[in-house]
C-alpha cells in the first residue's frame, strides 16, 4: 500500500492504466475506420453488432472503465503531491525546454473526459445531445436507440452525428488533444515501466510520437468522413 501511495506507484499505476487506454484507442480506432469500405456501412454495421452480440464486451468495458477511473484518479494524487511539494510557483517555468504536448497535458485531460462522456452521449447511447432542428432534417429511419428488437444502424449514426459541425469540430479538437496526451503518456509511461536505456528511451519517443499522429489523423478522417460524405 505505502508503494502505491508514493510517487512512484502513483506514476506505475498511471502507465499501466495508460497503457489499457492506449490498446482501447487503437482497437476502437481500428475498428471504426471500416467506415471507409464502400458498402454502405455494411462491414461496419456488422463489426459493431458482433462486438455487442458477445458477453466481453463487459470485460472489456469494466475494465477500461476502471483504468480511466484510476488513471484520473492519479493524475490528481501526483497533481496535489507536487502542489504540496511546491507551494510556491516557478517563476521561471523553464518551458523552452518542454514539449507542448507536456505543456498542455493537463488541459487536455480536462477535454478528453468532457469529449468521452460527450461521446458515449452522441453516438453509443443515442442521447439527445444534437439540436431538434436538426435531428428533425436528418435520416435517422434506421437509428433507432429504443427498439431493443433490432440493432441500431450504426453507420447511419455516425454520418448524421457528424453533419452537424459544431459536433464535428469539437471531436476534431479532442483527436488534436488526445494526440498530445498519447505522444507525452506514452513517452512517460516507457522512463514509468524503468526503460533506462538510452536506446529504447529513444525508440519509446519515437513510438509516442508514432502513435499520438496516427490516431489523431485516423479519427479525424473518421469525423471528415462523416461531414462529406
Amino acid at each position: 500500500m505505502r508503494l502505491f501511495q508514493s510517487t512512484i506507484g502513483l506514476k506505475i499505476m498511471m502507465a499501466l492504466t495508460g497503457l489499457v487506454g492506449v490498446g482501447f484507442v487503437i482497437g476502437h480506432m481500428l475498428g471504426n475506420m471500416q467506415i471507409f469500405i464502400p458498402d454502405d456501412g455494411a462491414t461496419l454495421n456488422a463489426y459493431a453488432a458482433s462486438l455487442h452480440s458477445t458477453p466481453l464486451i463487459w470485460v472489456a468495458r469494466i475494465v477500461l472503465l476502471v483504468s480511466v477511473g484510476i488513471h484520473v484518479w492519479t493524475a490528481v494524487k501526483l497533481t496535489a503531491k507536487v502542489g504540496k511539494a511546491r507551494p510556491v510557483r516557478y517563476q521561471n517555468k523553464g518551458w523552452l525546454g518542454a514539449s507542448y504536448a507536456t505543456r498542455t497535458m493537463r488541459q487536455g485531460g480536462f477535454i478528453l473526459l468532457a469529449f468521452i462522456i460527450y461521446h458515449l452521449l452522441h453516438l453509443t447511447w443515442g442521447a439527445p445531445v444534437l439540436p431538434e432542428e436538426f435531428v428533425a432534417n436528418a435520416d435517422w429511419s434506421n437509428v433507432n436507440f429504443d427498439d431493443k428488437s433490432t440493432f441500431p444502424d450504426v453507420y447511419q449514426n455516425v454520418v448524421n452525428g457528424f453533419k452537424f459541425v459544431p459536433t464535428a469540430i469539437f471531436y476534431i479538437i479532442a483527436q488534436i488533444a488526445l494526440g498530445l496526451h498519447l505522444t507525452h503518456g506514452i513517452h512517460s509511461m516507457s522512463r514509468s515501466l524503468g526503460i533506462s536505456n538510452p536506446v529504447w528511451i529513444e525508440r519509446a519517443a519515437k513510438a509516442a510520437v508514432g502513435t499520438g499522429i496516427g490516431i489523431t489523423v485516423g479519427n479525424i478522417a473518421i469525423v471528415l468522413f462523416g461531414m462529406f460524405v
